[in-house]
C-alpha cells in the first residue's frame, strides 16, 4: 500500500451524503491527498462507525465523528457540500485550525455569507456554486454572450435536479444569472424573475427569469437561454457523474495550500 502520511489531510463533512461519498471515494484514489477525518452531524447512524464499513466497504480505520473541531485539527484542507448553517460554522472552525475551507454548499443568505467573509479574514475559503471546469467556463461564455446583446434578448436560466436537492434556484443557475446580470451590468436582484404561476402578464423587457426542475436521479442540468423575436441561442451544461463536481473540489483544496487568507472561487483556482 502506498504511504500517503506525508500528503495533504482532508476532512470531508456531510459525508454520508451523495457528495460526501463521492468525495471520499475520490481521495482514496488519488496519490496526492489523503482522507484525515468524516464528520457528520450529532445523532447520524454512522457516528463511531468504521467509514468504510458504513460505505458497504471494507474496514478503513477511520471513524466517522460529529466533533468537528478535533477532525480539523490535523487536516490541511475541509471540504464542504452541508447545509448553510453548518457551512458557517465549520467555517470558524476551520479558520481556527488554519485549513483551507473548500465550499460546495448552496442556499447561502447575506448573513451566512457575512460569517464567511469574516472567516476568511484567517484562512482560504473557496467557494463556488458549481466546482466543475465546465460549468466555470459556461458561467464566462454566459458573461460574454450578455454583454453582447441587448434588452430585445430574454434570458432564461432552466436547471434540472435531483427529487432530493432542497434548494431553488440551485447555486449554479444563480451563478449563471449572475453572470448575465454582469454582461449588461445590472444587478440580477432588481431583474430576477423565478417561479412564474397564474396570471403573470407579459414579460417586462430586461427580466432574468429562473425555471427549476426537480425529479429522478439528475445530476444536474443547466441551459442559459437568450430569446430574440426569430431567434435563440442556448448554452447548455449536462453533469452524468458527481465526480466531475468531486475532482473540482479537490483541485481547490491542494490550490488553496498555498494562498493566503481570503475569499476565492473556481476562477482563481482554473485561471480563468
Amino acid at each position: 500500500m502506498t504511504d500517503k502520511s506525508d500528503l495533504p489531510g482532508i476532512v470531508v463533512t456531510g459525508v454520508s451524503g451523495r457528495m460526501g461519498r463521492t468525495l471520499v471515494r475520490a481521495i482514496a484514489a488519488s496519490d496526492r491527498m489523503r482522507l484525515v477525518g468524516a464528520v457528520e452531524r450529532p445523532g447520524h447512524d454512522w457516528i463511531g462507525a468504521d467509514l468504510g464499513q458504513a460505505m458497504g466497504g471494507a474496514a478503513t480505520g477511520l471513524n466517522v465523528t460529529d466533533d468537528p473541531l478535533e477532525a480539523f485539527a490535523s487536516a490541511q484542507a475541509v471540504i464542504d457540500f452541508t447545509a448553510p448553517d453548518a457551512t458557517v460554522a465549520f467555517a470558524a472552525l476551520a479558520a481556527q485550525a488554519r485549513a483551507v475551507h473548500v465550499i460546495g454548499t448552496t442556499g447561502l443568505d447575506a448573513g451566512h455569507l457575512a460569517r464567511l467573509k469574516a472567516a476568511a479574514r484567517h484562512a482560504v475559503i473557496v467557494r463556488a456554486g458549481n466546482m466543475s471546469l465546465g460549468v466555470n467556463l459556461l458561467v464566462r461564455l454566459t458573461q460574454k454572450v450578455a454583454a453582447a446583446l441587448d434588452e430585445d434578448w430574454d434570458i432564461e436560466v432552466v436547471e434540472a435536479h435531483h427529487r432530493m436537492k432542497v434548494d431553488a434556484p440551485s447555486g449554479t443557475a444563480l451563478m449563471l444569472g449572475e453572470a448575465a446580470a454582469a454582461g449588461r451590468g445590472i444587478a440580477l436582484a432588481d431583474h430576477r424573475v423565478s417561479g412564474r404561476d397564474g396570471i403573470t402578464g407579459a414579460r417586462r423587457r430586461g427580466e432574468i427569469g429562473f425555471s427549476a426542475i426537480r425529479g429522478g436521479d439528475v445530476v444536474g442540468e443547466h441551459d442559459v437561454i437568450f430569446a430574440s423575436n426569430g431567434e435563440r441561442i442556448v448554452l447548455r451544461h449536462i453533469a452524468t457523474d458527481r465526480v466531475l463536481f468531486a475532482r473540482g473540489a479537490l483541485r481547490a483544496a491542494l490550490w488553496g495550500q498555498s494562498r493566503k487568507p481570503g475569499e476565492y472561487d473556481m476562477f482563481d483556482v482554473l485561471g480563468i
